[in-house]
């Protein structure tokens, strides 16, 4: 659609300036106006562009001094423009949290609302870092609990950090290890809109599973699905860990419970989850001093509470008390209400931190937390979708692999300018992947891979230019049109 006008109502800050002010509650660090300045260049035609294009950043990491902490303000959130208020936002007197900007890293800028695909084990499976640059992706997320297994932490801590290990030239996230306390434990992979109806109890567990997971208060015993061995997690050993990967942002050790617990269990764990967040601040604090010559890792805490209103604005503000850099919307999360959990965090957030919303890859999940908030997601759907043959389109979401498309030798989605749809065929996308080649594997997730970071690039637009409501209600009815999952 062509973008309409800019609405007088949308709260654009025509010069960006850095919202690391000082906050109540939380001891903020101060940016200089100077940083900003500092990573811009200019092109011929006189446009700011990034400077991180230029800079060899896997090699020289802003903030790294021989001999010295990394520094902190070397990471920073620049808002740009903010959703208008509306009589229907969910937000504190109809407040709407969406908004662009940019996340300033040691490793580069990530422009935001952003999608962050999922390299679990430092690698996309299928596709080269390379080619998920050239895609689009600006950042890439790794599972510290799977890098612990294997290679271990001290590998990439030896090889300069995740992102020189996999030669990505980019910022990068790794995960705490505790989603690993709930797929482990209760054994669920995706928790988005469980059915829990007559369902409340603190030991459920999936069909089929074995429980891998037992938590306790000082931490989570997990019994290694590779080989049986135990291993002990704690917020202590999970900020070792992650330190040692060497991320750019990284999530403090928290508790994700399922939508069956019961509500008492779930104010332990919030509970739990807040103790757990303030001993990772403590033990972040201390590692940022003692490795000297290291970037600064910036570290979210995370937000935790299930379906609770309550809950969830008490967890948050536990969690912005705290002197993290960013914040982790987690956790099991009905659909009917992902975007009233994110306004209800927001509101008590600081909006010098960034908001991540951990697992979310649905179209409408996407766009409703973005209006509330969310500046970045992840989630391996994309991919591990792309793998079995479903394709996702701005029509809807399809199965490459049904037999009308044997003989279709069009693109996967007509006016797709991704590699995959500018050289190759449905018709031999589906022989790959029915075949069970790897070129099937690789196709299909660079397509899917840059629907959902091409969609978020148009949502950023959308806000800048101000005209998301449009862009959004367009972008619904046509993915959903045929009743289309995802």
């Amino acid at each position: 659609m062509a973008p309409p006008q800019q609405s007088a109502l949308s709260h654009t800050v025509e010069s960006m300036t850095s919202l690391n002010e000082p906050q109540t509650g939380a001891v903020a660090h101060e940016t200089s106006a100077a940083n900003a300045a500092a990573r811009a260049t200019h092109d011929a035609a006189g446009n700011t562009t990034s400077a991180a294009s230029t800079e060899n950043l896997i090699e020289h990491p802003r903030g790294a001094e021989p001999g010295k902490p990394g520094r902190r303000d070397a990471f920073y959130f620049e808002q740009k423009t903010r959703l208008p208020d509306a009589a229907d936002g969910k937000g504190r007197g109809g407040a709407r949290y969406g908004r662009t900007g940019i996340i300033h890293t040691p490793h580069g800028d990530i422009h935001t609302p952003a999608f962050v695909p999922v390299a679990t084990q430092a690698a996309m499976k299928a596709v080269l870092p390379e080619t998920m640059k050239d895609l689009g992706a600006q950042c890439l997320l790794s599972n510290a609990f799977h890098l612990y297994e294997r290679p271990g932490e001290q590998v990439l801590d030896e090889a300069g950090g995740l992102a020189k290990f996999m030669n990505w030239n980019g910022p990068t996230f790794t995960d705490s290890g505790g989603f690993q306390v709930l797929s482990l434990g209760a054994g669920f992979k995706k928790t988005l809109a469980m059915d829990v109806t007559g369902m409340k109890s603190d030991d459920v567990i999936a069909e089929g599973k074995e429980r891998l997971a037992f938590v306790d208060e000082d931490g989570v015993t997990f019994k290694s699905p590779l080989n049986g061995s135990l291993h002990r997690f704690s917020a202590e050993i999970s900020m070792g860990i992650q330190h040692k990967i060497g991320a750019d942002i990284m999530f403090a050790f928290d508790e994700l419970t399922t939508l069956m617990n019961t509500r008492g269990y779930q104010e332990r764990s919030v509970e739990r989850t807040y103790r757990w967040a303030q001993r990772c601040v403590a033990e972040h604090k201390r590692l940022t001093e003692e490795r000297l010559g290291k970037p600064y890792q910036a570290l979210y805490g995370v937000v935790q509470g299930a379906n609770y209103e309550d809950l969830r604005r008490h967890a948050a503000e536990q969690i912005a008390s705290l002197d993290f850099d960013g914040v982790g919307i987690g956790g099991a999360i009905e659909k009917r209400i992902i975007g009233d959990t994110c306004a209800w965090i927001c509101d008590a957030m600081p909006e010098s931190r960034p908001r991540h919303v951990l697992g979310i890859a649905a179209v409408d999940d996407i766009f409703a937390c973005v209006e509330n908030g969310g500046d970045t997601f992840d989630c391996v759907a994309p991919a591990r979708c792309g793998r079995n043959g479903a394709i996702f389109t701005r029509h809807g979401r399809y199965n490459i692999k049904r037999a009308q498309f044997k003989h279709d030798f069009s693109p996967l989605e007509e006016g797709c300018d991704c590699y995959t749809c500018t050289h190759y065929t449905r018709a031999y996308v589906d022989h790959a992947l029915r075949a069970r080649e790897f070129n099937g594997f690789t196709l299909a997730t660079i397509h899917n891979e840059h629907f959902f970071v091409k969609l978020l690039d148009d949502i950023r637009e959308s806000i800048d230019g101000g005209y998301f409501n449009e862009f959004r209600d367009e972008t619904l009815a046509k993915f959903y049109e045929n009743g289309s999952k995802g």
